[in-house]
């Protein structure tokens, strides 16, 4: 169970939105400072710390801890990635805990627990507002013995309300795009109260913030649940949106923990956990470039690694491409187009940049394939020969980007065409006049002009492990 009961800490929990940071190349003194007032919030660092002690021992511990929670290369310095995931907007609750404030595992000592909606936003219908919060609390009640009873009036143990910056409880917001929500652990008074911040836009979709989502996680911290390590877990410190079940293995093992299964639905299939980059069997969906930035699909995430950074970035596809399938099948790069091809099944999506392009998605027959390919496993575009090669079972075929047209020889055979790589292969990419092709968790680094196997590495080589 990664840390996921609430560990007991006096502040509010806080979800923030998951921007996209630019390039960071090294820590000054700015980033020092924003290290220390980070750690002193999120990683018990000791008041006082003041100044340019940077090798103070606690901070070094403190950082090697933070690093340690994120999955960061364990340096005990305020290197670039460990600024990088700073600068991310995140949850308030501390990810140490103070234990010598409140008593271990804090929850309802009841499983009738009573919520009341003081206010409405004025961004969504009432009756929306309504179903969001229904459906947020029916996602803790499905899988432990908890009721939710609503009431109209008077006191309830989980008091819910809309309110911009100072809303009365000394917590204040900060406008726009930073704190999304806060609740508080359960307990007498405040405690269970959940705000969220009115000064966002509100949606029952993908636009703006989705409250059904906001709303499950900070209900998660109303009950008595922590912050997950697993990027998949409602209990992420990080907002993204997604469809479906939004509990993970993580979130279910945690709050069962507190109370238990529900009786009535012993059989309820949580969502898989992230996949972990140093799994030494770990395979790859998809691999593409997208303006210099290597981005690594698996299951409903992928991985950002840029050149100059050494961590990869893991993150929820739904959560940058709202529009993309949860899963993809192969992915390419069209660099003179600065577009990038998306495939799942017989249908393709063409994003520029973070933004789909009008007109998609469109079918995988337009390329010019036969109506018997029902899906591609692999894509990569050969810069010097201006053809994008789309691998399907034990053929390929190339398609000619300039005039839109399959070449007439295709489809050839991978094995005759490929020699050492076999029939099939999961994914691919070109880097450095080199191809990579991806099998399973084996990686070909290939010469295409040659026609030759360079080197055999494990698929996860691309991450230093």
């Amino acid at each position: 169970m990664k840390n996921s009961i609430l560990l007991l800490v006096l502040s509010a929990a806080h979800l923030y939105a998951f921007p996209l940071l630019k390039e960071e190349t090294e820590a000054d003194e700015n980033d020092w400072q924003r290290a220390k007032e980070y750690l002193k919030r999120f990683y018990n660092l000791p008041r006082g710390i003041e100044g340019t002690r940077r090798s103070s021992s606690a901070m070094t511990e403190a950082l090697k801890s933070m690093q340690s929670f994120f999955g960061l290369k364990i340096t005990g310095h305020v290197d670039d990635d460990t600024i990088k995931v700073m600068k991310m907007s995140r949850c308030g609750v501390p990810d140490v805990a103070e234990y010598n404030v409140f008593p271990k595992n804090l929850k309802w000592e009841t499983t009738n627990v009573t919520f009341r909606i003081v206010n409405y936003t004025p961004d969504m219908k009432s009756s929306e507002v309504d179903k969001a919060i229904h459906n947020a609390l029916r996602v803790w009640s499905e899988v432990t013995p908890l009721v939710f009873k609503k009431i109209h009036e008077g006191i309830a143990d989980i008091m819910i309300s809309f309110g911009a910056k100072e809303h009365g409880d000394f917590n204040p917001f900060d406008g726009p795009n930073g704190l999304l929500a806060h609740a508080y652990p359960p307990g007498k008074g405040i405690g269970g109260d959940t705000h969220f911040d009115e000064d966002e836009t509100w949606s029952a979709d993908a636009s703006g913030y989705n409250l059904f989502i906001v709303a499950a996680h900070e209900f998660g911290h109303a009950l008595g649940m922590a912050h997950s390590q697993d990027p998949g877990a409602l209990m992420y410190p990080v907002y993204s949106y997604s469809k479906g079940f939004p509990l993970s293995n993580d979130d279910m093992k945690g709050i069962q923990f507190l109370y238990g299964s529900n009786p009535f639905h012993p059989k309820v299939n949580p969502r898989p956990e992230a996949p972990d980059k140093c799994d030494a069997y770990l395979s790859f969906d998809a691999v593409t470039k997208l303006r210099g930035e290597t981005i690594i699909f698996k299951d409903r995430f992928y991985w950002r690694l840029h050149p100059q950074l050494t961590n990869a970035e893991q993150t929820l596809i739904k959560s940058t491409w709202p529009v993309l399938p949860n899963k993809i099948d192969a992915a390419y790069e069209s660099p003179e187009k600065d577009l990038v091809f998306i495939f799942r099944g017989i249908k393709m999506w063409a994003i520029n940049g973070y933004d789909l392009v009008e007109g998609y998605p469109k079918y995988i027959h337009k390329l010019g394939l036969p109506k018997s390919v029902r899906k591609i496993d692999a894509a990569v575009h050969i810069r010097e020969t201006g053809k994008t090669l789309l691998f399907t079972e034990e053929d390929y075929w190339s398609y000619d980007e300039n005039s839109h047209t399959m070449d007439k020889d295709s489809p050839r055979s991978i094995e005759d065409d490929f020699p050492g790589i076999g029939e099939e292969i999961d994914a691919a990419f070109q880097e450095n006049g080199y191809l990579y092709l991806y099998k399973g968790p084996i990686q070909f680094e290939y010469n295409y002009a040659a026609r030759r196997v360079l080197r055999i590495l494990r698929a996860n080589n691309l991450f230093n492990c």
